[in-house]
């Protein structure tokens, strides 16, 4: 610990501390602070900040370093899984319960309804928060990484994600989406994002990153990195978190579901995965999130990184100089569960350095073991008041503690405007990558045609066939899903053969991990293919699928499924726009990862 942070710890209340920590803040951060609504909290200055650390028990310090979330769309409406979960059956009771320091939304959860629901909900939230106990709002985050990860949809803006910044190459577009995504969830009082995903995607066969990475390339990723915390930080003013370090890119296993081991020497780790990071500290990102895997090089005791002190503490801290927020990903994966119970996994992390803790699958055993730690001398006081500070100041930074409360009735005023919608598109259109077009089928002529829509999504082919339609197709929407029956597969080519042109939409056809669907997905496009009409296979997610079907002679890459991108991709099919956009990573021959198929940068035009 610097003897900075030693003397802001040992005399938090004094004067000597509040200029202490001041230096630690940005001038604007600590202006005037704005009207206060009707229910704002005390703290709205350093002193406060101070004086609020002094006055807090032991409990409501480790609650500040929680981020929890509450199943149901409503605050204060009770739901059975609250109960099972915490103990209390609303959302308002947990967070009056445990006061944590931070809440975050998913859709899974039964949270999103939309945006103006989203804002109300979060008002409920702070109002409990802060008329509660210590009375400090909580930091609400969500993960909108845009593209294939999102808890909000339509009427929200959608972008087309990461690896389509990847394609357009554009740091100026990556910035801007950034930008309007923090403004939207700014406006239903999301102050934090959980992006954007630093990882380098230099695996084919990863099935937890892929195109939710940038790209294969270091540096492009983190170019990107940096344009989108600018984009987050500075124009939108909300808090960055770029995941997940020290980075998941080369990994087959899904950390959700078991523990990966990534066995780059620190050479490798140095050169490919350390990059975006170092890049995102240096640009001043406010938070940074761990990943939940194994690196022996970095540290060989067999932990995961987020129970890592050589890695989050020496790595992180040290080597890499970060002073920011450390947040675990998600304790309820598998991969943090593996090697520990949760009471220890919970303990061993703030020993490792981390600030906040994410979705504990277990609150009240993870909660009370951390208090019995300190308690024990397990753990300092001291080393609970230096993640506090960190939660508290950064809270302060971005308006969080004076200004929580939102405006339901201006949400509209912000999210989904056709200004918004239309830069989206914009950005979107420039990603499109057009990898192969052997017989010359693309761009498709004007003329009135029948196209049938087949392959995965069921909003994602509708999508394509309305946007077909108003080309004036007369369009069959065929979905067949991730793994299709022999029936499906059998209806979709007989509907092939009655019309002029197919479009067939591929997601994670290369997946070897369920053999079922590697086998339908493949088998859908080659029967298609077979009947010798004009087929066109579309990417819908990660560019990879074509080294599995490779005799398609037309295959576009869109790297994600959202309508956006389905117009975009009917702006290509019809000549209205130029595919633009270039493969931000190798495309493998299949079963020979170190052979390029279509290599970085590819990418036809006309």
């Amino acid at each position: 610990m610097s003897a900075l942070r030693r003397s802001v710890l040992t005399t938090l209340a004094s004067a000597t501390a509040v200029a202490t920590v001041a230096a630690l803040v940005p001038a604007a951060a600590v202006a005037a602070p704005p009207p206060e609504p009707k229910g704002q909290p005390p703290i709205t200055s350093l002193q406060q900040v101070a004086t609020a650390m002094k006055g807090m028990s032991l409990e409501e310090k480790i609650g500040q370093m929680f981020v929890l979330f509450g199943y149901g769309p409503d605050a204060h409406k009770p739901d059975q899984r609250n109960t099972n979960l915490y103990g209390v059956a609303t959302p308002a009771e947990v967070v009056a319960k445990y006061k944590p320091g931070g809440w975050i939304y998913f859709n899974a959860r039964d949270n999103v309804q939309n945006p103006t629901q989203l804002a109300t909900y979060s008002n409920q939230l702070q109002t409990v928060a802060t008329s509660t106990g210590i009375r400090v709002p909580m930091t609400i985050a969500t993960d909108q990484e845009q593209g294939v990860v999102v808890r909000i949809g339509p009427p929200a803006t959608q972008f087309g994600g990461n690896m389509a910044h990847g394609a357009a190459r554009s740091t100026a577009d990556a910035r801007t989406a950034a930008g309007i995504t923090g403004r939207e969830l700014k406006a239903m009082g999301i102050r934090q994002d959980y992006a954007p995903v630093a990882d380098v995607n230099v695996n084919a066969l990863n099935p937890v990153i892929g195109v939710r990475s940038f790209s294969s390339d270091p540096q492009l990723v983190s170019d990107l990195t940096v344009a989108q915390v600018q984009g987050y930080q500075k124009d939108a003013g909300i808090i960055a978190t770029a995941k997940h370090f020290p980075g998941h890119g080369d990994t087959v296993d899904d950390s959700h579901t078991s523990l990966p081991t990534i066995n780059h020497t620190r050479e490798q780790w140095n050169t490919i995965d350390a990059p975006p990071f170092k890049a995102a500290i240096k640009a001043g990102i406010d938070s940074i999130m761990t990943a939940h895997i194994v690196i022996p090089s970095l540290d060989p005791s067999g932990d995961p990184a987020t129970l890592s002190k050589p890695i989050m503490t020496g790595v992180l801290r040290k080597e890499l100089g970060f002073k920011g927020l450390i947040i675990t990903d998600a304790l309820e994966m598998a991969a943090v569960r593996a090697k520990y119970g949760d009471a220890e996994v919970a303990v061993r992390a703030i020993e490792a350095g981390v600030d906040q803790l994410l979705l504990p699958p277990a609150p009240d055993v993870q909660f009370r073991a951390v208090v019995d730690a300190v308690k024990s001398g397990r753990i300092s006081e001291r080393r609970i008041d230096e993640s506090l500070m960190r939660i508290l100041l950064l809270k302060l930074k971005k308006g969080v503690l004076f200004h929580p409360f939102v405006d339901p009735a201006k949400v509209a005023t912000t999210v989904g405007t056709p200004d918004h919608l239309a830069t989206a598109q914009r950005i979107v259109d420039k990603s499109i990558t057009l990898v192969k077009n052997n017989a010359n089928t693309l761009p498709l002529s004007n003329q009135a045609r029948k196209v049938l829509v087949t392959g995965w999504g069921v909003n994602t082919t509708q999508a394509l066939a309305n946007s077909l339609t108003k080309r004036g197709a007369t369009t069959t929407v065929a979905q067949t899903g991730a793994a299709p029956t022999d029936a499906a597969i059998a209806d979709a080519v007989a509907k092939a053969q009655a019309n002029d042109v197919t479009v067939v939409l591929t997601q994670k056809a290369w997946d070897t991990r369920v053999t079922d669907k590697l086998a339908k997905q493949q088998k859908l496009v080659k029967d298609l293919l077979a009947t010798g009409k004009t087929v066109i296979v579309v990417a819908v997610r990660d560019p990879y699928d074509i080294a599995y079907f490779d005799q398609a002679p037309t295959y576009v890459a869109t790297y994600g499924y959202q309508a956006v991108s389905m117009e975009s991709l009917t702006k290509v099919l019809y000549g209205e726009i130029a595919p633009a956009g270039k493969l931000p990573v190798d495309i493998p021959v299949a079963g020979q990862p170190a052979t390029a198929l279509y290599p970085f940068g590819h990418g036809l035009s006309w």
